[in-house]
């Protein structure tokens, strides 16, 4: 592919994204996408063989964004007040939408998990990825004593981030960020309950 072709796959699937995240697959046409993205149809179908294809490559930009920015965040958790400003910047995220739209790739998920397997996979696949950060982050506190020996990183992951992900659908219809903030915050009060006496 040409630099140039590139680009123009590039600027498809951010504007297909942009779409997508705001109004919906189901919601959001190829014609949409043309005129947002500033293409043909030629250009678009050089690039993608139908809408399937294009939601594939949406799902792989949305969940390599957001799992580069969790990377940042998380890379380096091994303490509480780590994962507290973790859960700070998730709640300041949210609220400058006023808790509208909710997660890239959760609102993906719960419109595509039930009818398409291979985006189901691929986004199981992504929200792994993203839970074994916040498991490796809770390792490191585990082993640098922030945690008990007993307390199990994987579950409190899984807690954590499913607490995030109800949380992110709450304030998404309420367009209050106070049902987030409140999931966190019991997830976070798992993980102090688990923290080591000092």
């Amino acid at each position: 592919m040409t630099a140039r072709g590139a680009a123009t796959r590039a600027r498809i699937v951010e504007s297909a994204a942009d779409l997508m995240h705001l109004n919906g697959v189901s919601a959001t046409t190829l014609d949409d996408v043309r005129a947002a993205s500033g293409t043909s149809k030629s250009q678009l179908y050089q690039h993608f063989a139908d809408k399937d294809a294009l939601v594939d490559a949406v799902i792989a930009f949305q969940a390599g964004e957001l799992i580069a920015r969790q990377t940042q965040r998380l890379q380096r958790l091994d303490s509480l007040r780590g994962l507290e400003l973790w859960r700070d910047a998730a709640v300041r995220r949210s609220a400058l939408r006023r808790g509208a739209h909710g997660c890239e790739l959760g609102s993906l998920a719960s419109e595509l998990a039930d009818r398409d397997e291979d985006a189901r996979a691929a986004l199981a696949a992504h929200f792994r990825n993203w839970e074994a950060l916040l498991t490796a982050g809770l390792e490191r506190m585990r082993a640098n004593g922030a945690l008990r020996p007993e307390a199990d990183p994987v579950k409190l992951a899984t807690g954590i981030l499913a607490a995030l992900q109800g949380g992110y659908l709450l304030a998404q219809t309420a367009r209050d960020t106070a049902p987030l903030e409140v999931a966190l915050d019991m997830a976070l009060d798992r993980v102090r309950a688990a923290a080591a006496a000092e």
